[in-house]
């Protein structure tokens, strides 16, 4: 998706000296405060200065954390008061699928690492302006953002000030925010979207929507009958084939009020589109989807670009992809998709996390080890109204402690980790596995999990993981999976996943598509980003 440049004509340690020549710095944007700005923290320039001597950034670096810095008026652009932003959460996700993917040690830093991991774990933070940790890791991720960039496109492609803009620095009007990035030009014809076309198919999919609103938005769907269905004659059916046609999903107008085939087609298009049933039938939770303001969608649109500025290098070989408000799993060969199969992600307040990592086990026939929060919350209550519940859910205790026993569940049909599960290590003890409840799937929205991803289809991807390895063919794959005896097998080549959330994207068919936030993310991001939040 991105080309790597690994050339010193890029490298932020050698710059060119066309570069030393040309440095221009931003002017300070005192426009930007805590009353408007994205962040609620602000640093002390003069501790960015003490920061840059006593670190030893290379002078390559320093203008261009000074202009960074100064765009935004020296507001944090990786922390709130309320703890790390989404854009420093993906940020350090690309950064780790960069260092583990490339052989270019030059994003090593160790003592970053470590304070970042340990930031990202934690459930509860609380940053201050007044905290040397917390200011540190402020200023060296905006260093390792910038070196990342640098690195990572071909040159001009990420113009110094859109670099600059990567993070979101204060809430602004959304269809002003959108009519800047449609009109949008440059000299050099070269565009950040050319070299991230996941983002640009959804500027495109913007600006249809940036014309809708300008021209008066869509028609709001009265909702006098409770189901609208094929055969249904009402004036509402023909406000509904314009509300259609506007937004591309009917192609021919029509404003007849009849439900004919063609309406069921484009319905059926519809409610594929939003993560509905393909009913066909206009119930409430349709008129719903088709009665969301062109606003709210506009600034949906903007909201997934932003996060789509976070997508990594595309390595070559295989990548896992799961986007949590899709429910969905897709792997990819060289940016090309192989399969996709439906998954149960994390239940609200068991949400499944967002980050990177590789795949390198499957574990076959697996113990569950029941985690201290069910055992403490849901199998003690268990066993005190029934004695007998471990036996029955082929469950044993392995330590006994004071407080709380070590519990864990044989492998078995029972098993709530199914035939099988996959390893890719984090700080959240999330990976994949199978499940005894397959019934979920039929679902639309399938949130349900205790934070790890339930796959549908486990034996594909057992089968997939291992295709380059012989001595494991599809007889001993199954034959494993349906064996009383756990056995760890380590992939020979270990495979990206990355954990995503989407909630508006372009398909391979060119159609836009939006999901629920499930979790309040875009929700959260819409009060900080803009100042008409919805």
């Amino acid at each position: 998706m991105i080309s790597c440049n690994n050339s010193t004509e890029n490298d932020p340690d050698n710059p060119t000296g066309m570069e030393k020549k040309n440095k221009k710095i931003s002017s300070r944007n005192y426009s930007i405060t805590t009353s408007n700005g994205y962040s609620d923290l602000f640093l002390d320039s003069v501790v960015v200065e003490r920061f840059i001597m006593e670190k030893k950034i290379p002078d390559s670096l320093v203008w261009r954390i000074r202009s960074f810095y100064n765009s935004r008026n020296f507001e944090f652009a990786w922390f709130c008061s309320d703890g790390l932003t989404e854009q420093a959460r993906s940020f350090w996700n690309l950064h780790n699928h960069f260092t583990s993917s490339s052989e270019d040690t030059i994003l090593d830093n160790k003592e970053l690492k470590r304070g970042m991991d340990n930031l990202m774990a934690e459930d509860t933070l609380y940053p201050s302006a007044g905290s040397k940790s917390i200011v540190n890791a402020e200023i060296l991720l905006t260093a390792q953002f910038i070196k990342h960039t640098l690195l990572s496109y071909e040159p001009d492609y990420v113009k110094r000030k859109e670099m600059e803009r990567f993070v979101p620095s204060k809430k602004q009007d959304a269809l002003y925010l959108a009519d800047s990035l449609l009109k949008k030009k440059h000299k050099d014809e070269k565009y950040y979207e050319n070299v991230n076309p996941s983002y640009g198919l959804l500027k495109d999919k913007l600006a249809l929507y940036f014309d809708i609103h300008t021209k008066g938005g869509w028609p709001l769907i009265p909702g006098k009958k409770k189901n609208y269905k094929k055969g249904t004659k009402a004036p509402e059916i023909g406000i509904i084939k314009k509300r259609l046609h506007l937004s591309g999903d009917l192609a021919m107008a029509d404003t007849s009020q009849l439900f004919n085939d063609t309406l069921e087609r484009a319905v059926k298009k519809f409610q594929q589109l939003h993560g509905l049933d393909k009913t066909g039938i206009i119930g409430e939770a349709t008129l719903k989807e088709m009665n969301m303001p062109v606003l709210n969608r506009i600034q949906q649109l903007l909201i997934n670009m932003d996060r789509m500025r976070w997508l990594p290098i595309q390595p070559q070989g295989n990548l896992v992809i799961v986007n949590i408000p899709a429910f969905t799993l897709s792997v990819l060969e060289e940016n090309k998709k192989v399969f996709d199969m439906d998954v149960v992600v994390g239940k609200e307040g068991h949400n499944t996390r967002i980050f990177t990592g590789n795949l390198s086990q499957i574990v076959f026939s697996p113990y569950w080890n029941v985690p201290k929060s069910i055992v403490e919350k849901e199998i003690l209550p268990a066993i005190k109204k029934n004695p007998g519940y471990l036996e029955k859910e082929n469950m044993e205790i392995t330590r006994e402690n004071d407080s709380l026993p070590e519990i864990r569940q044989r492998p078995g049909e029972k098993n709530a980790l199914g035939k099988v599960k996959f390893l890719f290590p984090n700080s959240y003890d999330i990976y994949f596995h199978d499940t005894p409840s397959k019934s979920l799937f039929a679902k639309n929205k399938r949130a349900f999990s205790h934070g790890c991803i339930r796959l549908s289809d486990p034996l594909r991807m057992a089968k997939y993981l291992l295709r380059d390895q012989p001595e494991w063919d599809a007889a001993k794959i199954e034959d494993s999976m349906n064996s009383d005896k756990e056995k760890f097998v380590k992939i020979r080549k270990p495979v990206p996943v990355l954990i995503t959330y989407y909630t508006a994207w372009v398909d391979e068919q060119g159609d836009l598509n939006f999901r629920g936030d499930i979790y309040g993310h875009d929700a959260e991001i819409n009060k900080k980003m803009f100042i008409n939040p919805l």
